[in-house]
């Protein structure tokens, strides 16, 4: 019998247990208690804090109230946790150097910056701020949806609706079961305004973003941010660190003795421990030359003093301090937000996207919440109506009817009125008979007509909910502006990032026919005279040579366009640079270019707007210019940037600003010039018009822009040249066959290039075997058009030259100019003995 009543023993597999068990404990704290929502950025305690503030009526323009009621409702109803626990959660909610906008306004001793804890929870009192009013403003709308609290007995909000980006505005971080999260705060005028970009175009990239509108994160204890290849990295791949230091000012005091003073610090960092471990370096001689250390901050400010001696200089002291003490620090960046109740890694503009896809989902449920409303209330208009229509038969029907139920059946059967409809005839009072109150009963009509339609209108176009969030976005942003208080520099002493090693210079990046690439600085070339042999610039393989040279800066983006039509892009110093005879390295290994595909044409670029433009002159004549601003996001794998036709391929792209005009050139020896404003700008991928009509066995071999007072450049395969005033050039009609430009032979070859140029420029000419010379444009002969030109380049039998490149004359290269010598005088004078008309 005692066995009968024993409970039963179930045996299980210890290690299954383990993991099963172990499996939910880390996903109620992976989803229940460390990560926060993508939507409104808030972990549960923290919207649970501020729900139970919300209920117990602590609203910003309410009396304050003691933090332990608060805290006992939070533990009470929702989160059954160690009230010290909640206590923490809410005073950092408090405190202006924790958070960049606070959610809850501390009445009392709520902590300070020095590590100073806050005081107990019955002396402290607090209440809802403004902003976090934002966060819970329409929840009584059927804007969320609620769950059950942890013994069943209350319903507790999901998600708030948040009407300001609250994740990336206040930041968060979280430890996890094996994951953790740490999002920094932003500026809340920087974040909405990324908000309202991507709802205007959701195809904005992060250097967009990061370009226009959300430049980096923004701490509440302001600091400086060293450098944006962290930000960036952190904004595309939602993992990432920067580095964060103090603002010092340097301050030159009596006896030339230097003092540095400390007004910000990086985020989270103690005072009272930097001062402390400052002064421990200083004791322990590991910095020298401080000879005085205090605290000057009050409530104007902080204000950390360091008094150096006479002899020590300020920068090698901060150097040091940099790398021993948190006036340096690195925070790294981790957005892992929960997406539908599962951990994800985002990317700032997930975050962005995702909290505007929760804004349409509120603002449709407020706004079908709006409608309900509205057609109820019209739906007891029309009743009141109809009473008044018939008020006397409605009267008579009542007063004859022996109780209130019979009276309502009775209407509802007369006039074929709903149950709600004929409790409101019964509940209307005298006074609604009057004339005014029936006049105020058809206004109230039509206007709810009128707001039933809007609401109607607005649930059926997303473009209105778009709108809609917009003007309420842009309406918290001017109610809650304030500065921004992190600044964004290029770097420091004894920092630098990416791009800020590479110093800003003036190179020249060259290409080949069979893809080699690199870079060199453009002072690797001297400036020669006309007609000398020139250097080896290029080592390349037989039947190599350099098709394509730029000159450009380190810093600037080099747009490469191929034969196919497709656009590709790097910086400036991403190209590999190498010694001037070395042949480079394969495009290949730098750009992802397609089999059968090459580079046509080659243009550097400062920076894209909208003013500039790119112009597209193909092999058979078809031209177009798009706007350069197209062109600013270009993925690693290229962009389309001219539909082509069969047989066709990309010759030349230029840039413009639209008011220029363009001259075509043929390898015949043709030209065209037209005004630029004859072709209307068309798409990324149009293909474009007829620019000029070829004449048989001939093709386009360049395209210019033209500047008032420029001249024509003409350089042949056998190495001949020619400048030609612009003027003897007659305008015509975009299409045209063009007009004879240069004399050609079998002594001149056919026309390689033609350049549009002003006469101050230096010229590379590039031989097919990879000779270059470098010479003055000012040295070439003037002519007129029918003419074949002089010697530009000396040439063994049966090479000729492969290209052409214009490079602005530098300053420092012009002052070293090489005088000519006597075998320089020689060869010069046996060039201008070959001048041929």
């Amino acid at each position: 019998m005692a066995e009968e009543n024993r409970p039963s023993v179930q045996e299980i597999n210890i290690s299954k247990e383990m993991r099963t068990s172990f499996l939910d404990y880390a996903m109620s704290v992976i989803v229940a208690r460390a990560l926060p929502d993508v939507r409104d950025g808030m972990k549960p305690v923290h919207r649970r804090i501020l729900y139970a503030m919300n209920d117990l009526g602590m609203h910003s323009d309410k009396a304050f109230k003691k933090s332990a009621r608060i805290v006992g409702e939070v533990i009470g109803k929702y989160h059954p946790h160690g009230d010290s626990a909640v206590y923490e959660t809410m005073v950092r909610m408090a405190q202006d150097f924790s958070y960049r906008y606070m959610l809850v306004d501390g009445h009392g001793n709520f902590g300070s910056v020095d590590g100073d804890s806050a005081a107990a929870m019955r002396y402290t009192e607090a209440r809802m701020s403004k902003i976090s009013m934002e966060l819970l403003r329409d929840i009584n709308k059927d804007t969320i949806d609620y769950q059950d609290n942890y013994d069943g007995a209350e319903r507790e909000p999901i998600v708030f609706p948040a009407r300001f980006p609250n994740l990336l505005v206040n930041g968060t971080s979280g430890i996890a079961v094996g994951m953790a999260t740490n999002i920094p705060p932003h500026h809340l005028g920087e974040t909405i305004d990324a908000v309202l970009a991507i709802s205007k175009n959701p195809d904005l990239t992060v250097d967009e973003i990061m370009e226009n509108y959300l430049p980096g994160p923004d701490f509440p204890t302001a600091g400086q941010i060293l450098g944006r290849s962290g930000i960036r990295k952190a904004y595309e791949t939602g993992k990432g660190s920067i580095t964060i230091r103090a603002k010092i000012n340097i301050e030159q005091g009596k006896n030339d003795k230097e003092t540095i003073i400390v007004t910000e610090l990086p985020y989270q960092v103690n005072k009272a421990k930097l001062i402390e471990k400052i002064a421990e370096l200083v004791r322990d001689k590991k910095i020298d030359g401080i000879t005085d250390l205090r605290d000057e901050s009050d409530r104007n400010g902080m204000r950390v003093v360091m008094e150096l001696r006479r002899d020590a200089n300020a920068n090698v002291v901060l150097n040091n301090l940099y790398k021993h003490t948190s006036l340096q620090t690195t925070f790294g960046i981790n957005m892992l937000a929960l997406v539908d109740g599962r951990p994800q890694v985002l990317t700032v503009k997930q975050c962005l996207m995702y909290y505007l896809d929760h804004q349409k989902v509120i603002i449709k449920r407020r706004t079908a919440f709006e409608l309900n409303k509205a057609e109820a209330r019209a739906h007891i208009l029309e009743g009141l109506r109809v009473a008044l229509d018939h008020l006397d038969e409605v009267i008579s029907l009542i007063r004859n009817s022996k109780t209130a139920d019979i009276a309502r059946e009775g209407l509802m059967e007369r006039y074929q009125l709903s149950e709600k409809q004929a409790q409101a005839i019964l509940d209307m009072r005298l006074q609604r008979l009057t004339g005014l109150e029936r006049e105020k009963i058809e206004e109230e009509y039509k206007e709810l007509q009128a707001l039933i339609a809007e609401l109607k209108a607005i649930l059926a176009d997303e473009e209105k909910v778009l709108e809609i969030i917009r003007e309420e976005l842009t309406e918290i942003k001017e109610k809650f502006r304030d500065e921004r208080r992190t600044e964004i520099v290029a770097g420091g002493a004894g920092f630098f990032e990416d791009e800020d090693l590479i110093p800003e210079e003036n190179i020249v990046i060259t290409l080949t026919h069979q893809g080699y690439i690199k870079r060199l600085p453009a002072s690797t070339y001297r400036t020669q005279r006309r007609g000398g042999r020139g250097i080896q610039g290029m080592g390349t393989n037989e039947d190599d040579f350099v098709e394509h040279l730029v000159s450009t800066s380190t810093h600037d983006t080099v747009l490469f366009f191929t034969n196919k039509g497709k656009v590709y892009k790097t910086k400036g110093y991403e190209v590999p640079e190498f010694s001037r005879t070395a042949k480079g390295i394969p495009i290949i290994n730098l750009l992802q270019v397609e089999k059968g595909e090459w580079v046509n044409a080659v243009i550097s670029v400062t920076e894209f707007d909208e003013d500039h433009f790119l112009f597209f002159t193909t092999k058979l004549g078809v031209a177009k210019r798009t706007s350069l601003e197209k062109f600013k996001n270009i993925r690693k794998g290229g962009l389309i940037a001219v539909n082509l036709r069969e047989e066709d391929e990309l010759i030349s792209v230029r840039m413009t600003d639209g008011e220029k005009e363009i001259m075509i050139a043929t390898k015949n020896g043709y030209l065209i010039r037209f005004e630029e404003e004859q072709m209307r700008p068309m798409g990324r991928t149009a293909a474009g018009v007829k620019g000029i009509s070829l004449r048989e066995d001939d093709e386009v071999v360049s395209m210019e822009i033209m500047d008032e007072g420029s001249k024509i450049l003409h350089v042949t395969s056998k190495g001949f040249g020619k400048q030609t005033p612009e003027d003897e050039y007659r305008r015509i009609n975009r299409g045209g066959k063009g007009v004879f430009t240069c004399k050609l032979d079998e002594k001149t070859g056919h026309v390689v290039d033609v350049k549009a140029i002003q006469g101050d420029e230096d010229l590379m000419v590039i031989t097919a075997g990879g000779v270059l010379i470098r010479m003055q444009v000012s040295d070439i002969s003037q002519t007129g058009r029918n003419t074949k030109g002089v010697h530009l380049i000396r040439l063994q039998d049966d090479e000729e030259v492969a290209t052409v490149a214009r490079i602005e004359k530098e300053e420092e290269e012009a002052a070293e100019e090489i005088e000519a010598s006597e075998e320089n005088k020689e060869v010069n004078e046996g060039a201008d003995d070959n001048n041929e008309e």
